[in-house]
């Protein structure tokens, strides 16, 4: 377990390293990037600002995924335009965008696809964020009432949530300094989402109205430096987008599969594997306990590759693709699986490492969904599937492990056929949070508070 831990460390160091010399080279690549500004503007001349429609850019280590949505009358998306463009090397580093110019042109060309099978170029957008340097936890807060008899109202409560959030963003900060050696980022909250309040013992789904003296409150909230949410600005602006949120990839993920009912009732443990980072949310009650990143995504698979075979990454990620079917000659089939296994055991481990730290919970939701392009890799399902890797965790049973399917992401509709696996849940995810925000950002003397409270959330 020392040993297992070491290299996570040095996954880990590894990874931070590669996002400190991303902030560090994103002041150039924005230079660079603004060569550029003219002619995006010009491509992008004829976009309208139409709130029919919303854009998802998921820009993964990868790939850059673009997905536009028409906004329904029913609280629902459809899918009417796809878009998908493979992403340079040097683009993305540790989940983190490392060259501002070279990502604004994928995710130019990724719009564009998504734009021509749409029929429309629309303005408003949700970016996701991913990252080891992202934090996102539940945070509980106990609060005593000084006059328990006088009911709450929505003031009381916005105080309280304001209170929690201040409290969750120092825990933030205390983490990124204790990760970069000491040094205090500059973060942003950039998700925020309620558990549970419970008055005196008793849970309620609406505070407003109630007497009690002990408040308690669980906030889900998920912060990132600014240096990472300025490249994705940055990102937006060159593509003359209107940001509309920024959203913690996994906290999209959770959304898509929770929906906006707040009676939901599910539990799962949900797993985004992408090219360089794997994202994991633990969904308890329709509630998001937490979320949790590390650096060992797909790319470390075929780093193994060409690392263990001594041939360049093209050819290792073709022999990592190529596993399992009759393109990879049987006498290279025992390497591969080799180089694959030692890093499928540190990735493993990093899972159980990451699960372990959810110490609030009595136990693990059974369920584990999977998405992301780096969960496509057998081996890592037949390990998930059919090792004892969750005996240390408090499971209850051994967890059921399946990829999630589109037609499982709540109120998005795929009327093109191209969003067709799993690899789509995280932009997705992206669509459901632009939902989400627009029926949160209108005002109305008949929202519910439930609506009042979520609109307060939103950031």
């Amino acid at each position: 377990m020392n040993d297992t831990k070491a290299i996570l460390d040095k996954f880990k160091t590894i990874s931070q390293n590669l996002a400190s010399m991303a902030a560090k080279h994103a002041t150039k690549a924005a230079q660079s990037a603004k060569q550029s500004v003219a002619r995006k503007a010009k491509t992008r001349a004829t976009k309208v600002d139409n709130s029919e429609f919303i854009v998802a850019l998921d820009i993964g280590t990868e790939f850059v995924k673009a997905l536009i949505g028409k906004v329904g009358d029913k609280g629902n998306v459809e899918i009417v335009g796809v878009g998908r463009v493979h992403q340079s090397l040097n683009d993305m580093q540790a989940g983190a965008i490392s060259d501002i110019a070279g990502v604004v042109e994928n995710c130019d060309k990724a719009l564009k696809q998504a734009e021509d099978q749409a029929g429309a170029s629309p303005r408003m957008a949700v970016i996701g964020i991913a990252g080891e340097l992202v934090k996102g936890t539940t945070t509980t807060v106990r609060f005593t009432r000084k006059s328990s008899e006088n009911p709450l109202d929505i003031e009381e409560v916005e105080r309280i949530v304001r209170l929690v959030q201040e409290k969750a963003e120092d825990h933030a900060k205390t983490q990124l300094s204790l990760e970069l050696g000491g040094k205090t980022p500059d973060v942003k909250l950039v998700n925020s989402a309620l558990v549970s309040i419970d008055i005196d013992g008793y849970k309620v789904t609406n505070p407003i109205g109630f007497q009690g003296k002990e408040v308690l409150v669980q906030l889900y909230t998920a912060f990132a430096p600014l240096i990472h949410i300025g490249a994705l600005e940055k990102t937006a602006q060159e593509l003359d987008l209107d940001l509309l949120a920024v959203a913690a990839e996994p906290f999209a993920v959770s959304r898509g599969v929770i929906g906006d009912d707040p009676n939901a009732t599910m539990s799962a443990i949900l797993m985004d594997v992408g090219g360089g980072t794997t994202d994991i949310a633990v969904i308890d009650e329709g509630g998001v306990q937490g979320t949790k990143m590390f650096g060992i995504g797909g790319r470390a698979y075929t780093r193994a590759v060409e690392r263990d075979l001594g041939v360049d990454f093209t050819q290792a990620e073709q022999y990592k693709l190529a596993l399992g079917s009759s393109m990879l000659s049987q006498n290279k089939v025992p390497a591969v699986e080799k180089a694959l296994q030692k890093t499928l055991d540190v990735w493993i481990s990093g899972v159980e490492l990451a699960l372990s730290e959810f110490d609030k919970l009595d136990q693990l939701p059974h369920q584990v969904l999977l998405c992301g392009g780096g969960s496509s890799l057998e081996m890592l399902m037949d390990e998930l599937q059919n090792t004892s890797w969750y005996k240390e965790l408090p499971f209850t049973r051994k967890p059921m492990v399946r990829h999630i399917a589109p037609d499982q992401v709540v109120g998005i509709v795929d009327s093109t056929g191209k969003a067709n696996d799993h690899t789509f849940i995280t932009a997705m995810g992206l669509l459901r949070v632009g939902m989400d925000t627009l029926q949160q950002s209108g005002t109305s003397q008949t929202d519910s508070v439930r609506e009042k409270l979520d609109r307060m959330l939103r950031v």
